[in-house]
């Protein structure tokens, strides 16, 4: 089955030139601006994407700056992270939280979700968009140096039916732009 998913994946990209669009075909992104796009979602939808659960913070050698995560190391404090490689004294793993020290209790959350006794990971798999490699680990990479995500849009957090811990959205509505992340307990909101 996971063979089949890569296989159709993989003939997906060579046929739609290294963009992928979830949702319907046209996206959010205006026509002449398509060649800077490497991901992108449909218009209207009032849905994010989530990032991954994980127990166990990533380390080593294959974690590159960008990465994403919920970190659920305690189940009760669960956090968004981002890695930017940049020791601190609040960051002394190079990891940021994003939640700004607001934390969830995703307890039930985890309850849900696979565990390495149920779930052998092939620590090989991953989905790449943009390259047919990757020296990055993860589960989806995003690999270009001209190309770029653009996450799902919505007007307001409120719209999002049913957030799930982990979640990120674009607010795209005048004067209230920003990047919005649900932790599982609130959202947290960056703007430039």
């Amino acid at each position: 089955m996971k063979n089949l998913f890569l296989a159709i994946s993989l003939a997906f990209y060579n046929f739609s030139f290294s963009q992928v669009i979830f949702g319907n075909t046209t996206g959010t992104v205006p026509a002449g601006q398509k060649n800077s796009v490497l991901l992108e979602f449909a218009t209207g939808q009032n849905k994010g994407i989530i990032l991954p659960y994980v127990r166990t913070v990533p380390s080593g050698s294959g974690l590159v700056e960008g990465t994403l995560i919920l970190d659920a190391t305690d189940a009760t404090k669960a956090k968004i992270k981002y890695y930017n490689g940049v020791t601190s004294a609040e960051s002394p793993d190079g990891w940021m939280d994003l939640s700004n020290g607001n934390t969830a209790d995703i307890t039930t959350a985890m309850g849900i979700q696979p565990t390495s006794a149920v779930v052998t990971e092939e620590s090989a798999a991953k989905v790449i968009i943009g390259s047919d490699t990757t020296s990055a680990e993860g589960v989806l990479v995003l690999e270009s140096d001209t190309k770029a995500m653009v996450l799902p849009m919505v007007n307001s957090t409120d719209d999002v039916p049913d957030p799930a811990p982990g979640m990120l959205v674009y607010i795209n509505k005048s004067g209230a732009k920003r990047l919005a992340l649900f932790n599982g307990g609130g959202w947290t909101f960056w703007k430039p």
